[in-house]
């Protein structure tokens, strides 16, 4: 389905009644008119089987039998009538399961080729979604096909959220990270596969040598390889001294190549900090490099 052309009618309770947007669905079967219920959109079901030749009677049985249908009654004026009554409606995904099921031997002629041909529409949509991962009606229009990108943009944050998550769960199981990191990334992906900002400790932030450099003021090129080979040697130090191993490695660019790089948590800055004073010392860092932390 893809094109709606929306007019007002009358829906009715039985104490009041109030303005129903209803819209006009064209499929390759036809056309059928849909009524807002609680925001989803419902055919009223007995003009749209009867304009396929088929008995209203059998064909409203058969959907009270099946567990994929679901229908409820209305009171309603719709267009063309002059007084509001009682239909019966039908979400769409209903209405087309039902087309989908019909045999066309019991449909007019008349409406014989539009139904066999939205069946099979239907069968080549199907097989579309399971095969090959989804389906796309060429006839979409723009706000349907930006739902879908915005669709496929979740999902594929949600697939690499998975994956980072899942190899987190691995290294944290040989002892290739501190919980303190595993907790943090694991709250920054299952954010990002919401679309949501993550809510994480701020000491729980990464920090790497470079980030410490280049807040701390070195900004050149050659300053940066300088101090950060002294300063990542000096913190790697500290980092063992004070929990027993190694601090975790991550892929990052560094000078346009992605090496393995030492990443720390904010709660482990005052290593850091010790580590640039240290320097300090012995190589005059600050007055080579361009001042201290601020």
């Amino acid at each position: 389905m893809h094109q709606r052309t929306t007019s007002t009618a009358l829906s009715s309770t039985p104490t009041e009644q109030r303005a129903a947007e209803v819209a006009r669905i064209d499929l390759s079967a036809g056309s059928v008119e849909t009524v807002m219920v609680d925001g989803q959109p419902h055919i009223v079901l007995r003009p749209a089987v009867e304009a396929l030749g088929l008995d209203w009677k059998n064909q409203h049985e058969k959907l009270k039998t099946r567990s994929w249908a679901c229908v409820v009654q209305q009171t309603m004026q719709v267009p063309g009538d002059t007084q509001a009554r009682l239909h019966t409606l039908a979400p769409v995904r209903t209405f087309l399961m039902l087309l989908a099921t019909i045999n066309e031997n019991r449909v007019a002629k008349a409406h014989r080729e539009t139904l066999v041909a939205f069946q099979n529409e239907a069968a080549d949509a199907i097989e579309a979604y399971w095969t090959k991962g989804g389906a796309i009606n060429p006839a979409a229009t723009l706000d349907q096909v930006d739902q879908l990108r915005t669709q496929l943009d979740s999902v594929e944050r949600a697939r690499l959220a998975q994956e980072r998550l899942t190899a987190m769960g691995v290294a944290k199981q040989y002892g290739l990270v501190n919980s303190s990191y595993t907790e943090a990334m694991a709250r920054t992906e299952l954010a990002r596969m919401n679309g949501e900002e993550p809510d994480i400790d701020p000491q729980d932030i990464t920090i790497t040598c470079d980030e410490y450099l280049k807040e701390a003021g070195v900004s050149s090129a050659a300053d940066l390889r300088s101090a950060r080979v002294k300063l990542g040697k000096t913190v790697a130090v500290l980092y063992r001294a004070r929990y027993g191993k190694d601090p975790q490695k991550i892929k990052r660019p560094i000078d346009g190549v992605f090496r393995d790089v030492a990443v720390y948590t904010m709660r482990d800055r005052d290593l850091f900090d010790t580590a640039w004073a240290e320097l300090g010392r012995h190589y005059d860092l600050q007055t080579h490099i361009g001042g201290g932390v601020r």
